[in-house]
């Protein structure tokens, strides 16, 4: 993935990069400050403490298994996480399921679509053709940017809770 380093709406620059595996302590970093909300709403279900060797084999399993970007800024101990996106390869690597993550505090100037944007062009730059990811209905944030960039929506079969996003590549 080639390393961007764009202007948000509202003037602040982040750093776009792959995702490594020494993001681990700051990935750690960023879920201790979202709110119990946030953290609903991406994992879609209740997790007040994170699953270090999950993120461990995630991390160690990229380029291989999926595609993970993060994106930083400057902080006082060196760097931070503010938004995150991530596409794991179904079986065959022909189509993949995605998340993001976006801090709170960069909520609203487009960081959310910027990483969506970058982790469609480089799915589709290696060869996936369909995107897929799972939101919570009351998620509307993450809906309105699915549908703006041309997800379908429909709810998940027996569970009204859930929506897929779907996307052809």
């Amino acid at each position: 993935m080639q390393e961007l380093d764009p202007t948000l709406r509202d003037g602040r620059v982040v750093h776009l990069r792959a995702m490594q595996a020494r993001d681990e302590e700051e990935l750690l970093q960023a879920f201790a400050r979202m709110s119990s909300e946030a953290r609903y709403m991406r994992l879609m279900h209740v997790v007040r403490e994170p699953d270090r060797e999950r993120l461990r084999a995630l991390l160690a399993s990229f380029p291989q298994a999926g595609i993970g970007i993060v994106a930083t800024v400057p902080a006082a101990d060196g760097l931070d996480v503010v938004g995150s996106a991530m596409a794991i390869y179904a079986a065959g690597g022909a189509s993949c399921e995605f998340a993001t993550s976006v801090s709170a505090a960069y909520g609203g100037a487009g960081l959310g679509t910027l990483l969506l944007r970058v982790l469609i062009d480089e799915a589709r730059q290696r060869g996936c053709k369909e995107m897929e990811g799972y939101v919570l209905s009351e998620n509307k944030a993450m809906l309105a940017l699915a549908r703006k960039l041309g997800f379908s929506v429909a709810y998940v079969p027996g569970d009204a809770s859930v929506r897929i996003c779907r996307l052809a590549l």
